[in-house]
């Protein structure tokens, strides 16, 4: 049968779709890699690997085998956990990730309340774009998942944390209120693709993407940036109101409505993870802090929630 050590083989390989990758993150030679990936297929009498597509893709067979070893070795780390905490050696780790454009404000206001909260518990933060938190729940690299929604998947569980305004920086604008027609002459600054703030941003102020000047342009993933590139150069960018209402002004920043209605954009900020893992009381105990950090806004009609999709 296929040992533990080759299942831990298989589902990093998966992921890095490299045999050198893979064995430098196994700690491990490449050709003991392969090795033993390939007495895996023998012992299952079909090839997990495609070997003649680079980067390496999972066969038909290889995708579910990957599936019940991820399975498999989850169980095994409970195990594990159990007979540390009969030991008194455990320590929990909850592995969060986190959008740009939300951990820019929202990890310096919960980093100490965590440490606070939660001393037996070890948290472990990273920054990635929505589709790579995604992919990153999904391989079971990260636990949870804090960005904009919604993102329906069955699959996941979805608490929704706070809902933002989104403001237009537009330092150059002196009227009473703003809508989308008065910035259609003017150069919209963007986050890099990817980011969900620039679907966002595109969507509501009906940026055409093919349309888009790029004779001079400068595309980033800071909000800061935009708006110093605004200060500098003009035209406008959208802001989160959480990002800028602790450590800056608010001078330059404005509610922007559509030309056709009274509702200025908003964004649903959720949380998401495994409704099966066994750290979900532990999970949702930390969105509670979350949740009490930052009170939602009121009189949500007045707010259009954009997608990110």
């Amino acid at each position: 049968m296929v040992s533990i050590q080759q299942m831990q083989y298989l589902v990093v390989l998966s992921e890095e779709k490299q045999f050198q990758r893979a064995s430098e993150r196994c700690f491990v030679t490449q050709p003991t890699l392969s090795m033993q990936v390939k007495k895996a297929e023998e012992v299952l009498g079909f090839p997990i690997f495609d070997r003649s597509s680079f980067p390496l893709e999972l066969t038909p067979f290889g995708e579910g085998v990957i599936q019940i070893c991820r399975e498999i070795l989850d169980q095994t780390n409970q195990l594990e956990i159990l007979q540390k905490q009969m030991k008194g050696e455990f320590s929990e780790r909850i592995r969060i990730g986190v959008i740009p454009t939300i951990s820019c404000y929202l990890i310096p206001k919960m980093f100490p309340i965590w440490q606070s909260k939660f001393q037996k518990i070890q948290i472990q933060i990273r920054e990635l774009k929505s589709s790579e938190l995604l992919e990153s729940l999904e391989n079971k690299s990260i636990d949870l998942a804090i960005l904009a929604g919604p993102v329906v998947d069955s699959k996941w569980r979805s608490i929704p944390l706070f809902t933002e305004e989104i403001k237009a920086y537009i330092p150059s604008f002196k009227g009473e209120r703003l809508t989308t027609d008065f910035l259609d002459s003017l150069h919209p600054w963007l986050l890099n693709k990817g980011n969900c703030l620039r679907t966002q941003m595109m969507q509501f102020c009906q940026i055409d993407e093919e349309e888009f000047p790029n004779h001079w342009n400068y595309e980033g993933g800071s909000v800061d940036m935009l708006m110093k590139m605004v200060d500098i150069n003009g035209g406008y960018t959208l802001v989160p109101k959480h990002h800028i209402e602790d450590h800056q002004t608010m001078e330059g920043l404005y509610s922007i409505f559509s030309p056709l209605g009274n509702q200025n954009p908003a964004r649903s900020v959720i949380a998401l993870f495994s409704g099966r893992t066994y750290k979900k009381n532990i999970i949702e105990e930390i969105i509670r802090e979350v949740q009490h950090a930052f009170p939602d806004i009121q009189q949500r009609e007045n707010y259009e929630i954009i997608n990110w999709k």
